[in-house]
């Protein structure tokens, strides 16, 4: 049996990320990493009630202080591409997870055993397998099942945003746009009805988009709509009787859902296509948030700098629950998933530097 794997929370965040990231975590596979993490913090922090949900680990403060930050952070990666273990050249640190999100997961362990005296209670939750289907999301069964955790003034996950402050997020909705007709041999083909073909005007529609560019307190989202999959088609000699498009818009945050789903049908005029709509997927948006005096401080602790967020991340979740919430962490996220995956090391350490003055300021909270 192998000894377990020691984490140092004291040791320098780079180094701590490139531990992380050398105990591969890829979803429903994270036990042995969030034993880790759990040993961990209950042998290097003081103050923090710490428990178990399957392979997640929450920690929290009750000092009674009267803001409560939350740090929130997956242990999960996706699978591995020949880029675990670590290795560091120069001052990037390349490896699984070294972006999503390894790198924000090892901040904030380290903050929580070396910031001694917080001027707000923390709570703490590293989860697991958000990498893979929303409804095995790790944070989803925490909401449902301890939601009491998830109560806090502002939200901090850190997810990669290249060490700036990310507010928001977009909506994302996918819809499936399926044609029927009748199968025939294609030398006869006169005797069918193509369902290809009848995807023809939507892709006229697709194509022909203008998406809109929309500002909110500053940050400016700007939407897309696409074709993301095809499918159909029998055999080489066959006329289709079946064809279907998926089409995926990412929406800004001042639109619901409903109302997405309503954008997307008079923007393809599906009404008038001869073809059935189905709604297969669907995640809200989270509005910046920043005017919320705890998210405002954290703003002022990073140099007044922020963006939108482009893409989907479980800020939204925060977000359904009235707590503002913001994406930061170091790294691209464009290099997130990729085979050469890195990260710098120093977007790391300002990173650290930037929440622990945060964490610590007397008048942010």
């Amino acid at each position: 049996m192998s000894a377990p794997i020691s984490l140092d929370l004291h040791a320098d965040p780079v180094d701590l990320t490139a531990a992380l990231v050398d105990v591969p975590s890829v979803s429903r596979d994270e036990a042995t990493l969030a034993d880790a993490v759990e040993r961990a913090l209950r042998e290097q922090t003081t103050g923090f009630e710490i428990v178990r949900s399957g392979d997640a680990v929450l920690a929290r403060t009750n000092r009674g202080l009267p803001t409560r930050v939350i740090l929130a952070g997956h242990l999960d990666t996706v699978p591995i591409a020949d880029n675990v273990p670590s290795r560091r050249e120069g001052d990037v640190l390349y490896g699984c997870g070294t972006v999503d999100m390894k790198s924000g997961d090892a901040v904030f362990l380290h903050l929580a055993a070396t910031v001694a005296e917080p001027t707000a209670d923390l709570t703490l939750i590293f989860y697991d397998c958000e990498e893979i289907e929303a409804s095995a999301n790790g944070l989803g069964r925490i909401e449902r099942e301890m939601p009491e955790w998830l109560r806090g003034d502002v939200a901090i996950l850190g997810e990669p945003s290249g060490g700036y402050i990310e507010a928001g997020c977009q909506g994302t909705l996918r819809m499936r746009f399926t044609a029927t007709g009748t199968r025939a041999h294609s030398a006869r083909s006169w005797l069918g009805d193509n369902a290809i073909h009848k995807l023809g005007p939507l892709f006229d529609r697709l194509a022909a988009y203008t998406p809109r560019s929309v500002d909110i307190d500053g940050c400016v989202y700007r939407e897309g709509l696409q074709a993301v999959r095809v499918g159909g088609g029998v055999a080489g000699n066959v006329v289709p009787d079946e064809a279907f498009v998926d089409v995926n818009f990412r929406f800004a945050p001042d639109r619901s859902v409903e109302q997405a789903i309503e954008h997307v049908r008079e923007a393809t005029d599906a009404e008038h296509l001869d073809l059935t709509v189905e709604v297969t997927d669907r995640s809200p948006g989270a509005l910046p948030g920043l005017a919320a005096p705890a998210a405002a401080a954290l703003v002022t602790a990073a140099g007044g700098e922020f963006r939108a967020k482009y893409g989907w991340t479980d800020v939204s979740r925060f977000s359904a629950l009235g707590i503002p919430a913001v994406n930061y962490g170091p790294g691209d996220p464009n290099l997130a998933h990729k085979r050469d995956e890195r990260v710098p090391v120093q977007q790391i350490t300002d990173v650290a530097d930037v929440l622990r003055r945060y964490l610590t300021a007397t008048d942010a909270h």
